[in-house]
Formats: structure tokens, sequence, C-alpha cells
């Protein structure tokens, strides 16, 4: 066999492999818009009623994560795993409007074991710009290196109470249709670097994409963030 033959046999090899693994880039990135249309889907449920998250902690809040149908099936391999997608307001005080989201993992702790097997979505509230620096850099367990606590709900709940005042992460869950706070500590919430890629088109840091107000809001997640602005249009944390 010669050189040449070798060479073809190679480069047809090679375009094999670009035309399978392209498919699996596309029907990844349809996933991952899925992700945000149904993040945005269940933080309008949520928001819509007044007696899940009271109004006072959504305008404190400077992020806000949505982890989608978060399924007890697939913590049988692997541990537990959601994904879905963080957005904060954008300026340099996080003033501004809500902007383009940050692909997120929640993974790990004992929730898989808390929820039963019924698909649960999950919302975490940023509290403060450490939190959120923090969680945008890189891995971070809740409860150890961001504090973390059940998120009080009711529409007279205190929003000024010592554990909102103090956790830098408040926690909920919304299964079969109940809504709660929820302890995730021992978990870990990381950017999904993979997915932001495909969202975007390019390598983007996390922080560049949520706090910087620079990149635009994908089409697949503008419910998300035109959710929020209507219903949280100002930080009043300042």
């Amino acid at each position: 066999m010669t050189k040449k033959t070798i060479s073809l046999m190679l480069a047809v090899t090679l375009m094999g492999f670009v035309a399978l693994l392209n498919p699996a880039r596309g029907d990844n990135q349809e996933k991952d818009e899925d992700r945000l249309r149904n993040a945005g889907q269940v933080i309008k449920e949520i928001l819509n009623i007044p007696d899940d998250i009271p109004q006072g902690l959504i305008d404190k809040a400077d992020c806000v994560v949505v982890i989608p149908s978060v399924l007890k099936a697939a913590f049988i391999v692997g541990g537990s795993y959601g994904r879905g997608a963080m957005t904060c307001r954008s300026g340099d005080n996080m003033e501004g409007p809500w902007g383009a989201p940050t692909m997120m993992a929640l993974e790990g702790g004992s929730f898989g074991f808390q929820i039963g097997a019924q698909a649960t979505d999950f919302v975490l509230l940023i509290m403060n710009r450490d939190g959120a620096g923090s969680i945008l850099s890189s891995k971070v367990k809740l409860g150890a290196d961001a504090s973390a606590a059940a998120g009080p709900k009711g529409r007279d709940a205190e929003a000024d109470t010592d554990v909102a005042m103090r956790a830098e992460v408040l926690t909920y869950s919304r299964a079969r249709g109940l809504f709660a706070g929820i302890s995730l500590e021992g978990s870990t919430l990381r950017p999904d670097d993979d997915a932001n890629e495909r969202i975007y088109g390019k390598k983007l840091p996390s922080k560049d994409i949520a706090l910087h107000g620079a990149v635009p809001v994908p089409p697949a997640a503008r419910m998300l963030t035109a959710t929020l602005n209507q219903h949280s249009p100002k930080n009043l944390s300042k």
C-alpha cells in the first residue's frame, strides 16, 4: 500500500469523524436552547404565583439560576446532575436589566434522594455580587464556598429574615406542583463552558456573558430575561 493511498484513507476517515461529530454538536445545541426556553417557562410560572418567592427577595437578588426538569432517573448513573442557566442584572453596580444567561450545571449533594422520582425544577437566588462572582469563576460548593439556605416563601414572608440577610444563595424546588425552599448544601454549581460555546458560537468566559452586559440575549432566553425584567425591573438591594 502506497503512502498516497494511506494518506487518502486517513483523509476519508477524518472526514467521516467530522460528519459524525457535526450532527451531535447540532443536537446538543438544540438541547441547550430547549433548556433556556424551559428555564424561561419555569420562572414565568413561579413568579406568576405570589405565594412562591417573596417579591422582596427577587427585588434584592443580583442573579437567578434556573435548573429545569431534573429527574432522579438521571442520578442513578453518575450521581445527581442538572443543567440550566444563570442570568444576572447588568451594569457595573448590577442595577441594569437582566442580561444574557450563562449555562450552568448543578451536581452532587443529597437532593436526588429528597425529590423522589418526579421531575423537579430548581430556582436559586444569588443575593450578592461576591456570590455571583464566585459561581461564575469556578465550581462552587453550596454551604462551603458560598453560604446557602432554603429560601423563605409566601406572599407575606418577611424578606429581611436572618437567613435571607446572611445567605449568598437561597434555594427553592418545585415538584408535582408543590413549591418550597429546599436545602442544596453539599451540591456544587459551576459554569457549563461547553454549553456556552454551543449557545454563543464561541468560547466566552462566564463573567463576560453574565456580568458585563456586552453579549446579546439569545432568542431561546428571551422569555427568561423578559419575565424577570417584568417582575423585578429594579435592584432594590442597594
